[in-house]
């Protein structure tokens, strides 16, 4: 088994995740079995309670785990689903420990951070590995050099070293090489300075990363080699490209793949990146555009929405065009209008959420694409902004609400199902992960999917409240999926649009590069549709 350790410098946000799965599509591509994990120094057990604007969205796994975003990122570019074991926090770490010390597995020991919480840290690697029989297990600690929460990580990942010998545990440290503008100099201080802490805690990096906005001469290179005691050669350029799916290719020009397999003493064939290079080929060289509204509630900070983001690029590239998203704060809505708020767009996809802030506006958005045939996507919260819209607007029940945002209502159209806890701790009450969803036939959403049978990973509470599916379907809103046995709304469509269609589940979740998701796909092909003013019939033809 093979390890490489993924570590970062001078500040936070440099890339980590992005080389760290470009790292794993280069070897993926040699032939080799490769897995990615992400060790995140919070004392959270997992994301999954934390402000979407403090972390970004939580990336959720086929067995339910609610992960660091990071995990998107390495199943999009290895193109393989993971697990929650490959997302691990201080918390989770520190949980296990205090459970083995109060069953007596320490056998009376005193515990303490070395070598228990360390031992705990290297187990979960080695773990990682055993688990899907790898050949290369990358891991990814969040965090900078310094920060006193990421010392255990360093210092298993020191140990680990030390255990398996270093052919066999790889160190890449990403770091910063800033240009000052004014001085027009770059500088390899901030480089330094990071591999210095690093070398202080006895971990000597076999490669640098290093993050740039313009190429390093042959004189950066070799004076970043000298002070941190590295081979020129090991000096890697991480410059900043259009897009995070150039970085493989980039990094492989720059020889890293080539210098890991040799560090390793590994045999493996040239990568295989024809595939990927069509599929940057065909992003970068899409002319059209089109521009599609995200109605959301935390549209300031767009890593929440990270998956959306990356769907939409997807669903662009293999449709030849360029996605523009329009972000609109769903509260905006409500004090504008959605009208003003919505006009020269060519569809709008309402994303999840929790909470009762900017709900109406959401609600206002769907009642707007709905009379005005926009092609429109809702996905968790978004269905049920849209249930309710067309509880009120069409059915006529005018007090229709979800208990989530009015418990005292009357009509609760979306609602808990009997057999969930209505209080206790927050994250145990959700439904979380892969579910089956059995497909209408004849439905669009059937049409789209090309399939009777889907799996898609959901993270909510509430549900469609089953009382009102008739009333729902005699005015015209069709269940387009249900869980197997029929029970649990799954999708929604209204058949008489071009395109109107919302998930419980969060499609954006399995989307791939070179494989995007079904249902962003055909919304940004009814977009094109729409903004090429193709009539009606042949926009439902294309969806």
């Amino acid at each position: 088994m093979k390890y490489i350790i993924v570590t970062g410098g001078v500040v936070s946000s440099l890339g980590k995740g992005i080389a760290a799965s470009s790292i794993g599509l280069l070897l993926k591509q040699r032939g080799l079995r490769v897995t990615l994990q992400k060790f995140d120094p919070y004392i959270n057990v997992d994301p999954g309670t934390m402000s979407p604007f403090q972390h970004g969205e939580v990336y959720v796994t086929d067995d339910g785990g609610e992960t660091d975003l990071d995990l998107g990122h390495y199943e999009r570019f290895l193109d393989q689903n993971l697990s929650e074991n490959h997302s691990v926090t201080t918390g989770k770490v520190y949980q296990a420990v205090i459970q083995r010390e109060r069953r007596g597995g320490y056998l009376g020991k005193t515990v303490q951070v070395v070598p228990h919480v360390t031992d705990e840290i290297k187990d979960r690697i080695k773990a990682t590995g055993v688990e899907g029989e790898m050949d290369v297990v990358i891991t990814e600690i969040g965090g900078t050099t310094g920060d006193i929460e990421s010392l255990p990580f360093l210092e298993a990942a020191r140990q680990l070293r030390l255990e398996v010998g270093p052919e066999n545990c790889i160190f890449i440290h990403l770091t910063l090489v800033p240009y000052i503008k004014a001085a027009k100099e770059v500088k390899t201080k901030p480089t330094q300075h990071s591999v210095k802490g690093l070398q202080e805690i006895g971990i000597q990096p076999d490669l640098l990363l290093c993050r740039t906005e313009v190429p390093m001469g042959p004189e950066i290179r070799s004076k970043i080699a000298l002070f941190c005691n590295v081979r020129e050669n090991a000096v890697i350029e991480a410059r900043d490209v259009a897009s995070i799916y150039h970085v493989p290719l980039h990094l492989h020009r720059d020889g890293l793949d080539a210098s890991l397999v040799k560090l390793m003493r590994l045999e493996t064939p040239e990568p295989d990146l024809s595939e990927w290079e069509k599929m940057v080929d065909r992003m970068t060289g899409a002319v059209d555009e089109v521009r599609i509204a995200v109605v959301g509630k935390y549209v300031q900070i767009q890593d929440a929405y990270k998956s959306i983001i990356e769907a939409f690029t997807h669903a662009g590239t293999h449709n030849d065009v360029h996605v523009e998203i329009v972000w609109v704060d769903a509260e905006d809505i409500e004090k504008v209008g959605a009208g003003e708020a919505l006009q020269n767009v060519d569809g709008v996809l309402v994303p999840g959420g929790f909470g009762d802030r900017g709900v109406a506006g959401k609600m206002q958005a769907v009642q707007y694409v709905r009379e005005n045939n926009v092609p429109f996507l809702g996905i968790c919260l978004g269905l049920q902004c849209a249930v309710i819209e067309f509880a009120r607007n069409v059915c006529g029940i005018e007090d229709a609400d979800g208990s989530e945002f009015n418990p005292d209502t009357c009509n609760p159209v979306i609602d808990l199902m009997d057999d969930q806890i209505p209080e206790g701790d927050k994250g145990g009450t959700m439904r979380l992960g892969a579910y089956p969803c059995k497909l209408k036939p004849g439905s669009l959403a059937e049409k789209i999917y090309g399939k009777s049978e889907i799996s898609e990973r959901h993270r909510h509470r509430w549900e469609v409240n089953n009382k009102y599916r008739e009333q729902f379907e005699a005015n015209g809103l069709t269940f387009g999926g249900t869980s197997p046995d029929g029970l649990l709304v799954e999708m929604i469509e209204i058949p008489g649009l071009d395109y109107f269609i919302a998930a419980q589940f969060h499609p954006e979740l399995k989307s791939r590069p070179n494989g995007p998701h079904p249902l962003f796909f055909h919304l940004v092909r009814a977009a094109v549709a729409r903004k090429h003013n193709h009539s009606s019939e042949e926009r439902r033809v294309s969806a």
